[in-house]
């Protein structure tokens, strides 16, 4: 599978370098299926063996086309995607009172949703569009987006440039032990989540509630 993969990329690799992994990057962090991360350690693997691209040029590409990506659809989400979400969300059990509780996991926890979720498939999809549609402030969104990305880069594609075709030999278990985890941490969110929603969604609501009542007060004065 790795060297199917990695056969299909290539080309592409030799040809474009470094400019398409940050586009196939960029074009993964705004949620379409593309394989950025495999994009990524295999123009690694590939400058590790041939020397033909500056790895640091690599990394930062990499990490670039994440955070462009990223803001993109960060504007998205805060442009159109709670109001798409309002309309939409409850057809999928994404209530009002649930996003309520969305909002108030990004206003305590945006920052490390959106650092740990570059590290998993789903989260590097939608974090930042999650982030953006729950008015996440912008400038903590770029600066957590930013140390993200560079670690993500600097991780993968630095393991694979280092290792060269041995990760290949690796990929089989190093995958098995990142499916396990991932499905451990899935599982146990979702406890997690199901234990304490009611709580959140009641907090959150509560928050809103006082928050608007402020609101009203502040509007209410001469």
């Amino acid at each position: 599978m790795m060297h199917e993969i990695y056969a299909r990329l290539g080309p592409y690799i030799a040809a474009y370098g470094s400019a398409f992994v940050f586009v196939l990057v960029m074009l993964e962090t705004l949620g379409l299926p593309l394989p950025g991360e495999t994009a990524l350690i295999s123009a690694a693997i590939y400058a590790g063996t041939t020397h033909r691209i500056d790895i640091f040029v690599l990394l930062f590409s990499a990490a670039a086309g994440a955070v462009v990506g990223g803001v993109i659809g960060y504007w998205i989400g805060r442009s159109a995607g709670h109001r798409l979400l309002l309309r939409y969300g409850a057809r999928v059990g994404l209530t009002e009172r649930r996003l309520r509780a969305g909002e108030y996991l990004f206003a305590h926890h945006g920052g490390k949703i959106i650092f740990f979720g570059r590290f998993f498939a789903v989260l590097r999809a939608f974090a930042a569009l999650l982030a953006g549609a729950n008015v996440m402030p912008w400038r903590r969104f770029l600066a957590v987006q930013i140390a993200a990305c560079a670690m993500w880069s600097i991780i993968y594609g630095g393991a694979a440039y280092v290792f060269g075709k041995e990760i290949e030999h690796l990929a089989g278990p190093v995958t098995a032990v990142v499916v396990v985890v991932a499905v451990l941490i899935g599982v146990a969110a979702m406890l997690l989540v199901h234990r304490h929603s009611h709580r959140l969604e009641a907090l959150a609501a509560e928050r809103g509630a006082s928050e608007r009542g402020s609101a009203r007060v502040d509007q209410s004065k001469p």
